[in-house]
């Protein structure tokens, strides 16, 4: 794992600004690669690659790499899981004069080979650019499923990249102005969408994107290379399918177990992170395996129970770090200055936190986040089920349930049932993709318009999403829904807070369950199978049943989440108001302050839950502060 950066002259030489150029925009990511930084310069490409030595750390292997002629060259971030697989099945050895016995020249070998189709072969996580100088041509590629990031600025006759936003700040053509569509979007999803990032002029390349850039005439074509697709195989017997599917499964952690560093995993307590421990137990019997958890200090939100009946029923030598909220303020404003953009995930200090502890031992850790987009087990998954058969009651008896669920007082717990019961009878009337949004919003529409007044014109995010609904190659509204949520909260949320808080610390994430292999053979198991009933789950529990203690094969969906609804009106109020502030609101520029202090009262004095709108806006507030009004992000970098 490590980070990438790079200047492309687009039918125009470079000059010795554009290579400076490059190793500042290099430097800025040496938390993502402590272990070496080489540089590649030509004519008309400059590449940075700080380098984390997490397969092969022998010099062999320093990047960037360059093939043997010296003519096509790769900056690298990632892990090619079935790189091995590869090697052996194309007798890559019989064409191929290995130095090195990681992923990285096995990908200059499969383009010797196949040219850019070899992706296709690909499983695994990646961003790269690759360079033939042979034909004048430069790729920059991003995996499947958004795993690795990959951010790009376009200015003139120079086309400039970087695996993380703060590496183009600087560079000619950045600006700090602010991004209105994708910050309309955030106060509803509460991270910002597609290739959004918070600044107008710096793009995203979006999971299965490539940028095709010919450097003789600067042109830049942008296109897919990869389509997931829905193919249910209704012929699966149950157990057939259950079968299958731990093979699968296991096979996909046995790839990513693979390293030269040492490898320890998180551990929430919840199915999808007991299972990848599970399954690595069984392929390493013996193996000394750490276990890494957040405690969180508040009673409903904690799971340490099933915690460490998972830990001790593995043997695992397990870590437990506790989050309150005094621990939340203390990491709270460093933590953003590694985000590089606001985002309202609840679980991103803790995520945080636990990766300052782990890179203390442990250099990779696998991570369950994507086993919910795989195995359909969001509660809105199940609720969009609902939805269906919810519609064919009388509109008469919805309204009444609807006005009695809006009578019910407000809560602070997690998933109170005031909670749901708003959020359900609200977004049922909804067309699907509106109610899958809604079900989770930050901010109904109508209440935007309010806060923001000057974006009201700006169309209702789920316009903005639905394409991914209507595009997908399902048929199932469940295989649909399952698109959206790995085209956009998967890549635009989970993988911002799990990319930027595990490499802070020089810590690479694995995901096993977003590995392409086991990712398509679920989707191969029918709708009616992944939900049965409205049992989420299904088949992932018949398929793990072997191998799973009982409290954690019966317990539910929980999910990692902070309490800031609860300790904004405790712990984190002066915290929270401190920042919250009419005149720093106001520098925003698109929000009326009035009506955001007045949502944060409201929020206190117990008439509305607005926990997680307020956490996004508080975010929001602080990255402003540290990227656009003050630029005191930089002084959180380690030095490098």
């Amino acid at each position: 794992m490590c980070g990438i950066a790079g200047v492309i002259g687009l039918g125009t030489d470079l000059g010795p600004d554009d290579r400076a150029q490059t190793r500042q925009m290099a430097a800025r990511l040496v938390h993502r690669g402590p272990d070496g930084q080489g540089f590649f310069d030509d004519a008309r490409v400059s590449l940075g690659n700080p380098r984390l030595a997490v397969m092969d750390p022998s010099p062999a292997a320093s990047l960037p790499m360059t093939s043997p002629d010296g003519q096509v060259v790769i900056a690298y971030n990632g892990e090619v899981t079935n790189f091995q697989a590869l090697r052996t099945d194309h007798g890559l050895d019989r064409t191929w004069n290995f130095q090195t016995t990681g992923d990285t020249e096995v990908l200059l070998a499969l383009y010797d080979r196949f040219g850019i189709d070899f992706l296709s072969k690909l499983t695994g996580m990646f961003a790269f650019c690759l360079v033939d100088l042979r034909i004048g041509k430069a790729w920059l590629v991003r995996d499947f499923f958004g795993i690795r990031p990959l951010f790009f600025l376009q200015h003139a006759d120079r086309l400039y990249f970087g695996s993380e936003i703060k590496a183009l700040i600087d560079v000619p053509g950045f600006s700090t102005d602010l991004d209105h569509e994708g910050l309309w979007d955030f106060f509803t999803l509460a991270y910002i969408p597609g290739d959004h990032t918070p600044f107008a002029c710096v793009r995203e390349l979006q999971g299965s994107e490539l940028l095709e850039i010919n450097l003789h005439s600067g042109d830049v074509q942008r296109r897919p290379y990869y389509q997931l697709t829905y193919k249910p195989d209704y012929s699966w017997t149950e157990d057939e399918a259950a079968d299958a599917l731990f093979w699968h499964m296991r096979d996909s952690v046995r790839r990513n177990l693979v390293s030269d560093a040492r490898v320890g995993l998180t551990l929430s307590g919840g199915y999808d992170t007991s299972t990848i421990l599970a399954l690595a137990r069984d392929l390493m019997p013996d193996a000394e395996i750490h276990t890494w958890s957040i405690r969180m200090g508040e009673q409903s939100y904690d799971e340490s129970s099933y915690q460490r009946l998972m830990a001790k029923h593995s043997g695992t030598e397990h870590h437990e770090i506790t989050v309150g909220p005094q621990d939340v303020i203390g990491a709270f404003v460093e933590h953003m200055a590694f985000l590089d953009e606001p985002s309202g995930n609840g679980a991103a200090v803790p995520s945080y936190l636990l990766a300052k502890a782990a890179s203390e031992h442990d250099t990779v850790l696998l991570s369950g986040e994507g086993g919910d987009e795989t195995f359909n087990a969001y509660e809105t998954h199940v609720a969009s089920k609902v939805r269906r058969m919810y519609r064919q009651v009388p509109s008469p008896l919805r309204k009444t349930a609807h006005f009695l669920a809006h009578k019910l007082p407000v809560r602070h717990n997690k998933l109170s049932f005031d909670f749901l019961a708003k959020r359900f009878t609200e977004g049922a009337e909804r067309s699907v993709v509106d109610s899958h949004l809604y079900w989770r919003h930050t901010f109904p529409e109508a209440q935007k318009a309010r806060l923001m007044p000057d974006l009201a014109h700006t169309r209702p995010t789920w316009q903005g999403i639905s394409p991914y609904y209507e595009q997908t190659a399902g048929n199932d509204p469940l295989d649909r829904i399952s698109e959206v949520d790995i085209r956009t909260y998967f890549i635009a949320d989970l993988m911002v807070k799990n990319d930027r808080t595990f490499m802070a610390h020089s810590i690479e994430g694995r995901f096993p369950y977003m590995d392409r292999l086991l990712l398509e053979f679920a989707q191969t198991i029918p709708p009616h199978l992944r939900i049965k009933g409205l049992k989420r789950r299904y088949m992932q529990k018949r398929a793990m049943k072997r191998l799973m203690p009982g409290p954690i094969q019966r317990r539910g969906n929980f999910g990692l989440e902070m309490p800031h609804s609860t300790w904004f009106a405790s712990e984190m109020r002066d915290f929270a108001e401190s920042w919250l502030t009419r005149e720093r609101i106001a520098a925003l520029g698109f929000i009326d302050p009035d009506v955001a202090l007045g949502l944060w009262q409201e929020h206190i004095d117990r008439k509305v839950d607005h926990g997680r709108g307020l956490w996004s806006l508080l975010n929001l507030v602080v990255w402003h502060e540290l990227f656009v009004r003050s630029g005191s992000w930089r002084s959180y970098l380690p030095k490098g």
